[in-house]
């Protein structure tokens, strides 16, 4: 039996509510069983949803200068672990260590990128047609950011998304694709080492027809960003207009696969 995955939720790694899993094979050789992960639906958002709003009260009030500092420390734990994780990649989903060490050095350019940011959250100071008047604008976290990324740059995107999201005193809700669940387990392990709070980042693990939809449609998800095919991207466009949701989406990427029998 292969090991059993979990999500992580409310500060803790989890069962899924329902108690069923998927198993992640690896494509050169379907009888590698990389493990077994949560096949999550809205229960497990919703509890997922819930711890990250408390973690938003608390990081939103964190200094932007200490959140970049802990950016920069996940960029370190990124470059220290930066062969296993190309080898995971590589086993998980395909690509040869060529790329997948590229994807890993994204993200650690990503994190540290962010880090800098860290002491460059300006607001504007702008000048007035009224007399007497000072205008200044700040910048402010919008709350849980639901983050749902696809299979084809399995570390690159989720940093792309994250590391500024937690920057910007976010909270996130992290769902991977099913057929990279391990590598985004991995992501979120550096994450919690390198300091950010419990509460303030969730791992689901599941598909898009069940928990990324649920983390879609959740009321209390104010901000989605998702990178996936133009199909399922204009339901959540779709979804997130109804909602009056902050919306990101990156669709319709090229990426040939090469299959062999």
């Amino acid at each position: 039996m292969s090991k059993p995955f979990k999500n992580f939720i409310a500060g803790a790694w989890v069962d899924p509510v329902g108690g069923e899993y998927f198993e992640n094979r690896n494509p050169a050789d379907r009888d590698d069983v990389i493990g077994r992960f949560p096949r999550s639906d809205a229960r497990d958002v919703q509890k997922a949803v819930e711890s990250a709003r408390r973690g938003f009260e608390l990081w939103r009030r964190t200094p932007a200068p200490a959140r970049g500092d802990v950016m920069r420390r996940a960029g370190d734990l990124l470059v220290q672990r930066k062969e296993e994780i190309a080898d995971l990649m590589s086993r998980e989903m395909g690509k040869p260590l060529a790329e997948t060490r590229g994807d890993v050095q994204e993200g650690i350019d990503t994190a540290y990128y962010a880090a800098t940011e860290g002491r460059r959250l300006f607001g504007h100071t702008v000048p007035s047609e009224l007399r007497n008047k000072w205008a200044m604008s700040f910048r402010r976290p919008i709350g849980v950011a639901g983050i749902i990324t696809p299979f084809n740059f399995p570390l690159a995107i989720p940093t792309w998304k994250i590391f500024p999201a937690l920057l910007c005193g976010n909270a996130v809700v992290f769902k991977p694709a099913e057929d990279v669940p391990h590598t985004g387990h991995v992501f979120v392990e550096i994450l919690l080492e390198a300091g950010v709070p419990p509460e303030v980042v969730q791992l689901v693990h599941g598909t898009g027809e069940q928990a990324g939809k649920a983390l879609v449609e959740h009321p209390d998800v104010p901000l989605i960003s998702f990178t996936g095919s133009t199909e399922t991207g204009k339901l959540v466009g779709e979804t997130c207009g109804r909602m009056h949701k902050r919306l990101s989406l990156e669709m319709g990427g090229k990426n040939a696969q090469i299959v062999l029998d």
